[in-house]
């Protein structure tokens, strides 16, 4: 019997690159939170081997895939007595978030993947332990696992809940190209970022207990800026986006995709309707989401 899970996308509300690490990679203050755009995951358990399919053609359909490894490694890790338990499943992913566009796509099946098969044995696994798990497939997918929106410190591993924030629906536009998150690293110029400034930027560097948070005044990426010089496309969808919408523009994760909040979901849709109209035939797709608390 096959069972359905929701495999949901998250967007970076802000994101400050802080420092180059030693090992090469960067560390980071981020606040993130899923929203409801979510590819949709069919499990079968009790296989007699891992499996992956995907009918998108950016996804692989072999062990490259993430899901695919958080599979491997769970099983890797699973210890029991049932010698006739099988140790494999079969993985089919409706892929509906745009692969390469900052919203964590990859990651989040890979989590989905490693929740699934843990709630199917019997929770052999702590939450904690499911997270050091995902942090080596991927520095997102600790996110996913931990649940709800949360500021990410590290590469993203270390996360302290945000308990409530003041929701918000989004007009979310993926340009129709793939981002490569080591290229904008690479590409990146620490002293063009605001890293000196993002405690004091968004007040939250003390945890708020009981407050509703309001993100509208936070909203920044210092990333924006090496995606959009590697990817003109961004910098253009970003521009026509601000025009038509008549509000900031901002970029999740390394990108590419962009994406507008707006207090009413009427006037999202009237957003999401007025860039659909001017944008049908291009190769820019559109979502209507809203925060997934």
């Amino acid at each position: 019997m096959r069972e359905k899970y929701a495999s949901f996308a998250k967007i970076n509300l802000f994101l400050y690159v802080t420092s180059k690490r030693e090992d090469g990679y960067h560390d980071l203050y981020s606040l993130m939170t899923q929203i409801d755009l979510c590819d949709d995951i069919y499990m079968e358990f009790n296989k007699n081997r891992i499996s992956i399919a995907c009918e998108h053609p950016d996804v692989p359909e072999d062990a490259s895939n993430l899901a695919c490894k958080a599979a491997a490694v769970f099983f890797r890790f699973l210890k029991t007595t049932r010698s006739k338990e099988k140790k494999g499943v079969s993985i089919e992913i409706i892929k509906k978030i745009p692969p390469g566009g900052g919203l964590g796509g990859g990651s989040s099946n890979a989590a989905t993947v490693l929740l699934a098969l843990n709630a199917y044995y019997n929770l052999p696994f702590s939450k904690d332990r499911l997270m050091e798990m995902g942090l080596s497939l991927g520095a997102d997918v600790p996110f996913f696992i931990f649940g709800g929106p949360a500021i990410a410190r590290g590469v993203g591993e270390r996360l302290e809940k945000v308990p409530k924030l003041k929701p918000y629906h989004l007009v979310l536009c993926d340009p129709g190209i793939a981002s490569s998150t080591s290229k904008v690293y690479k590409n990146i110029d620490l002293r063009l970022t605001r890293n000196q400034k993002y405690y004091r930027n968004t007040g939250l560097n003390v945890p708020l207990r009981g407050q509703e948070i309001d993100v509208r005044g936070m909203l920044h990426n210092d990333l924006e800026e090496s995606s959009c010089r590697l990817y003109p496309e961004i910098k253009e969808t970003k521009e026509e986006m601000e025009l038509l919408l008549q509000r900031s523009v901002y970029m999740t994760g390394s990108g590419s995709s962009l994406f507008a909040l707006f207090s009413a979901r009427e006037d999202a849709k009237r957003g999401y309707e007025r860039l659909f109209k001017k944008w049908a035939k291009s190769k820019r797709k559109l979502f209507l989401s809203s925060f997934n608390q």
